[in-house]
């Protein structure tokens, strides 16, 4: 009975987390969205280290700062409005020559990873299955947000409300099999690498590559200026490197009482 309820619980907050994902990429840019999506590391980290008595060392709880500064320099500098919300305008910019180019090249190399590299370098090369997974998020949070914008039609009695049903079952498509196919290659990876230095790794290339794509199809960098956009730039950083001390060197033995030991040296 306990494991059952510990499962409700875990899917419930799963569940939770998602919908309140998709909330967050309706209501806001994207260029905000995914990389504030990095805090879970650190408030998990933190309550971990309370709840489940897990040991968090100087460099995780350095990681922790880090994030949190790098994510309030990211509210500060993120663009203030949105550059698409309405479903013709979503349509509009879906058939934008760029972007279907660029999705062109994503979907060629998707092949050339999942068919002819994956099997032969995958389970050696961490960065086969972080460049899978990653170039699929360039389907998924553009999606998610699409489906919040035609979701807003669906419901409504005009000519356009059944094109907006078709542009969102399209979506929910592309969505469902683009998290299937990362689920797959998440579990290979955690399969063949160390948990901590994969989600560090994969965080930074997947954000970047969500950007990327996101910045392609609604232009949200359009109306940032060079302070602002230097300004994502540094918070962006600093979050990662934040994520990298709190994943990769969680298991340093290292605190500040290690500092006053005195430094032996020998001849």
């Amino acid at each position: 009975t306990k494991g059952l309820k510990d499962l409700f619980l875990v899917l419930l907050t799963v569940a939770l987390g998602q919908i309140g994902n998709f909330l967050a990429y309706t209501a806001v840019p994207t260029v905000l969205v995914t990389p504030l999506g990095a805090l879970g590391v650190p408030f998990g980290s933190i309550l971990a280290s309370y709840l489940l008595k897990e040991k968090l060392n100087i460099l995780g709880k350095l990681g922790c700062l880090l994030s949190c500064a790098g994510s309030v320099v990211l509210i500060i500098h993120s663009p203030k409005s949105e550059s698409v919300t309405t479903q013709a305008e979503l349509e509009e910019k879906l058939t934008n020559p760029v972007f279907v180019g660029y999705l062109c090249i994503v979907l060629l190399m998707l092949l050339l990873l999942i068919f002819w590299i994956a099997p032969a370098h995958g389970p050696t090369n961490i960065m086969v299955y972080i460049s899978i997974c990653s170039l699929l998020g360039s389907f998924t949070v553009p999606s998610t947000k699409g489906i919040g914008l035609a979701a807003q039609d669906i419901f409504h009695n005009n000519p356009s409300s059944q094109r907006a049903l078709y542009l969102c079952l399209v979506l929910l498509a592309v969505l469902g099999c683009s998290i299937i196919i990362q689920f797959r290659y998440i579990n290979k990876a955690l399969e063949c690498f160390d948990s901590s230095v994969f989600g560090a790794i994969y965080y930074v290339v997947f954000t970047t590559l969500v950007l990327l794509a996101s910045a392609i199809l609604f232009r949200e960098w359009s109306n940032v200026g060079v302070v602002d956009f230097l300004g994502m730039a540094c918070g962006f950083t600093t979050v990662s490197i934040g994520i990298v001390l709190i994943q990769v060197f969680k298991e340093f033995n290292f605190s500040i009482g290690d500092l006053n030991k005195p430094n032996m040296k020998t001849d």
